[in-house]
């Protein structure tokens, strides 16, 4: 593919990966829903992250195998995924008061930390599930390779932690 293709996907590739941060961060500070009740989502993207990464998982046993076409199919479907858990997590976020974790002790130290690094790797993999995704869609399948040995284990743990955060903090929904 032409080099300049790769640039603007790229370019574009930057301009989302800054604005994702930004405009989620903007629409946190305020509840622009108040007459719709969003509160049965986070069950529902708890579950899409636990589905993201059985496809991860599966996608990553499919090129193992050589089924590219598979590979293929599954990435996409964890990037819709993906997104579609960003929508939910976002309507429910501009919809509803946050909800404090009311654990004690060592545990409450243990979500903390698990929350932290899940919300810091939840914006670093939005450009690297990208750049990883643009480099497979020009056909510089070596360095996708790369840069998916780094992505992978990231959006495999975001995935996974996003499921435990939600369980750890599910009793304290009102």
């Amino acid at each position: 593919m032409a080099s300049n293709k790769v640039a603007q996907y790229n370019r574009l590739v930057l301009i989302v990966s800054i604005l994702i941060p930004i405009v989620v961060g903007v629409l946190f500070r305020d509840r622009y829903i108040t007459d719709v009740d969003f509160s049965f989502l986070p069950p529902v993207y708890a579950t899409i992250n636990g589905i993201t990464a059985i496809v991860l998982i599966s996608a990553l046993f499919a090129i193992k195998k050589g089924n590219q076409l598979l590979h293929e199919r599954l990435m996409k479907l964890a990037l819709v995924l993906s997104a579609t858990f960003l929508v939910m997590y976002v309507l429910y976020h501009i919809s509803s008061e946050a909800t404090v974790y009311g654990g004690e002790g060592w545990i409450k130290s243990l979500y903390l930390f698990i929350l932290a690094s899940h919300i810091i790797l939840s914006m670093v993999i939005v450009p690297l599930v990208l750049y990883t995704y643009v480099r497979a869609l020009t056909g510089r399948f070596e360095l996708h390779r790369k840069l998916a040995r780094i992505t992978f284990p990231i959006w495999l743990y975001v995935a996974i932690t996003g499921v435990i955060v939600y369980l750890m903090i599910a009793p304290y929904y009102e």
